[in-house]
């Protein structure tokens, strides 16, 4: 069976296609309106390490902190930025210093029940603004998900993972913080922007 189709019917699939193809990609920008919060892909983009320009360009620059954690695990905070949608984003790298496969501690999703529904991620993370004396805690999106790295479980010796976490931002002359994670040391940050 053979189908034609005549000159107005071709521009008209050629605008559906043109609109499809708009509407897919503006619907994973993040722009103004909505909210702030990242697309549910950003977790596995910087789980693959590989689309996150603000941490990857961080790998060569010196941290901005390194907690130590359990069982030869490393957190380089490479970068806690404000950003336009009253948020603060922290990257940076979590790594296996140790010789052997580790599996990340589950501690590190926090205990807070909606968080843990959404599987292992790094949603126990938190900011503390001494000055102000007021905790932040991971944002999250309408479900309940955290803004952070999600689905990871273990790293194999010397692997490293590029992650992100946001935050809602202190005020703005809140500049230092401290950056808590569970089972990592504590380390005092500094907000750029």
């Amino acid at each position: 069976m053979s189908i034609r189709f005549t000159a107005k019917a071709r521009r008209g699939m050629a605008a559906v296609t043109i609109a499809v193809g708009l509407t897919v990609g503006v619907a994973g920008c993040s722009g103004a309106g909505d909210d702030g919060k990242k697309p549910e892909t950003s977790a596995s983009a910087s789980r693959a390490g590989g689309s996150d320009p603000s941490a990857q360009e961080g790998q060569s620059e010196e941290p901005l902190a390194e907690l130590k954690g359990s069982s030869g695990l490393l957190l380089q905070i490479t970068s806690a930025a404000r950003d336009t949608g009253g948020f603060v984003t922290v990257n940076g790298f979590l790594k296996n210093d140790g010789s052997k496969r580790i599996t990340v501690p589950p501690a590190v999703r926090g205990d807070e029940t909606e968080i843990l529904r959404h599987g292992m991620s790094l949603g126990g993370a938190t900011l503390v603004d001494a000055k102000s004396k007021k905790r932040y805690y991971v944002l999250r999106d309408t479900d309940g998900r955290p803004l952070t790295t999600t689905g990871f479980s273990s790293l194999q010796a010397g692997e490293s993972l590029a992650v992100f976490i946001q935050f809602p931002a202190p005020p703005t002359d809140t500049t230092d913080v401290d950056f808590q994670l569970p089972t990592f040391a504590s380390a005092t940050i500094q907000i750029s922007g």
